[in-house]
């Protein structure tokens, strides 16, 4: 992938060395400008190169800009105390839109592309999808997008949690009321809590149910076969879900890294990472006050056990070259110390190969944890369902006439967009409001935005009769929206390589309502049809247009030819 930032960081980088041959390595600091009057980008290594080379920041800038080529460039100014902006020319920014143009048609592609899994949503058997797992997969979801999109060969893991003590008490429930069959998670999950408090209260009923965890460890015919329809329930269920949210997985759960858990145990014993604790086998850490527990008094794995043996799985059967969890912020301890545990073991070869993707909470209106007033969590179905009638009420009310057949088309796009870009455009780690009202707003950093002004160009090509919007065009830049347009649609790249560098979506956000809005300036200052730019301006359109629709896929979302 080609950047601008890629580029002018080569350029400063060869400057520096001519200038100061002297200087080792450096690691460069060039940010895109943050006021148009300053240009395009700028160079702020001028002051810390000040304390190393005793010079002023001034004269080491003038130093650094003697050996940069003029020919890309409008402008080399230096600013301040040794600030270096640069502004590129219109023509280069022309230049440049015809290469960025082919390589969004062809696809980008990074310079080693890796094996790169990510495991996110992750629910458990038995039990309702909830507000929680809607940011596991959206976030999973778009991170696999855009990792797939440069050409990394993505496999996206569902670590469902279907193995356990939760499946001794369904299995011992069903068997005591003789059920013979269940059809919906609704009746399993009512099930789930009876068993729960029976297993609560019942000291016979708790043995029973622990039994039966034994039995089906055993491979038992009548444990499996309940346990298997318990599972089946629940994945169609799972997968109602993520065919409304669009999302792709492959369901691979705990109960599938069973046969590794001793072996995975009797590992770590011989390479001496293991120590009894009060019975336990724990792996602990020097850096952690806490150890790694990987086998219980009692003789039982848990859940560390999987996801040690998991790492292990991913990394020596399915050759991954990168690992992403995407849970929530609350485990970040737990894989901090899985993470030493596959270090010291020599499952992950170094580190840097595993990434927990955290994030986190979603919240009311009022800044409480997101529930029910009766204080369980929100189911995500319902949820889902309540965005898309949220979003019918508010194309009502924009247009009163439109049509039963349009309205039942566009509200489920309406309604999922909204919900995943309001959680998107969040920074993943920090807490955000949820509040239907804000993201199915037509204005402001909402869905809706982006998609209005991927309408707008649909109502332009519609207005002049146009099937599709040119893809090829000898171009010149002449007024400032067009200037500013081109420039933005140039940073597509580069704040794509920044998502995956950052692990975080919101970046991808923020740029595609900045290109809405440096999109909505062009059209307001720039006439387009019959104008002597018609050609030029019509494929800035198209440029805007496919890079909108490419930006929008990545984060999940739908686009409409009309609102």
């Amino acid at each position: 992938m080609t950047t601008l930032l890629s580029f002018l960081t080569s350029l400063c980088s060869a400057a520096i060395h001519q200038a100061f041959p002297e200087l080792e390595e450096l690691t460069l600091d060039i940010t895109p400008s943050t006021k148009e009057h300053f240009g395009h980008y700028q160079c702020n290594d001028a002051m810390k190169l000040a304390r190393v080379l005793r010079k002023s920041p001034r004269a080491i800038a003038e130093s650094i800009v003697a050996h940069i080529p003029p020919a890309p460039f409008s402008s080399i100014e230096i600013a301040g105390a040794g600030f270096i902006n640069f502004t590129f020319s219109k023509e280069f920014l022309a230049s440049q839109l015809q290469t960025f143009s082919k390589e969004l048609a062809n696809g980008f592609r990074a310079a080693s592309p890796q094996k790169v899994i990510i495991d996110f949503s992750s629910p458990n058997i038995a039990k309702d999808m909830h507000v929680g797992h809607l940011r596991s997969t959206i976030i999973g979801d778009c991170l696999a997008r855009c990792f797939s999109f440069v050409g990394h060969d993505v496999l996206r893991l569902n670590h469902i949690g279907d193995w356990g003590t939760a499946f001794g008490m369904l299995i011992t429930y069903l068997q005591e009321t003789s059920q013979e069959a269940i059809h919906q998670l609704e009746d399993l999950t009512a099930l789930y809590k009876k068993a729960h408090a029976r297993f609560a209260e019942d000291s016979e009923f708790k043995k029973r149910s622990q039994h039966n965890v034994v039995a089906l460890q055993s491979g038992d015919a009548q444990a499996l076969a309940l346990w298997k329809q318990i599972c089946s329930v629940s994945e169609k269920s799972f997968q109602t879900i993520y065919s409304i949210l669009d999302v792709e997985l492959h369901t691979r759960g705990e109960s599938f890294y069973n046969p590794f858990l001793a072996e995975v145990v009797a590992d770590l014993e011989s390479k001496n990472l293991v120590t009894l604790s009060d019975g336990a086998k724990c792996v602990f850490h020097e850096a952690f006050s806490i150890p790694l527990m990987i086998q219980k008094s009692d003789g039982g794995y848990n859940y560390a056990t999987t996801d040690v043996a998991a790492m292990r799985y991913r990394i020596q059967q399915d050759q991954a070259d990168r690992i992403l969890i995407v849970t929530d912020s609350g485990q970040s301890l737990h894989f901090q110390l899985l993470e030493a545990t596959c270090l010291a073991a020599g499952y992950l070869p170094s580190k840097g190969i595993f990434s927990h993707v955290g994030f986190g909470l979603v919240l009311d209106t009022q800044g409480r944890k997101f529930k029910t007033r009766s204080g369980e969590n929100i189911k995500l179905r319902e949820l889902l369902d309540t965005a898309v009638e949220k979003a019918k009420e508010s194309l009502k009310a924009h247009r009163p006439d439109i049509s039963e057949e349009e309205l039942a088309y566009q509200g489920p796009i309406l309604g999922i967009n909204a919900i995943k870009y309001a959680d998107l455009s969040s920074h993943r780690i920090n807490d955000y409001v949820f509040s239907f009202e804000k993201m199915l707003r037509f204005e402001g950093n909402t869905a809706m935005s982006l998609l209005y002004a991927y309408v707008r160009i649909q109502g332009i090509k519609r207005r002049m009769g146009l099937e599709s919007l040119p893809q090829e065009e000898p171009l010149a830049i002449h007024e400032p929206a067009e200037e500013a347009l081109a420039l933005t649609l140039l940073r597509f790249p580069e704040i794509l390589d920044l998502t995956l560098r950052e692990l975080c979506p919101h970046f991808l956000t923020d740029y595609l309502y900045a290109l809405t809005n440096k999109f909505n300036a062009f059209f307001r200052d720039c006439h387009i049809e019959g104008s002597d730019s018609q050609q030029e301006r019509l494929y800035l359109c198209g440029l805007t247009e496919r890079t909108l629709s490419t930006g929008m896929h990545l984060l999940g979302l739908k686009t409409l030819n009309h609102l």
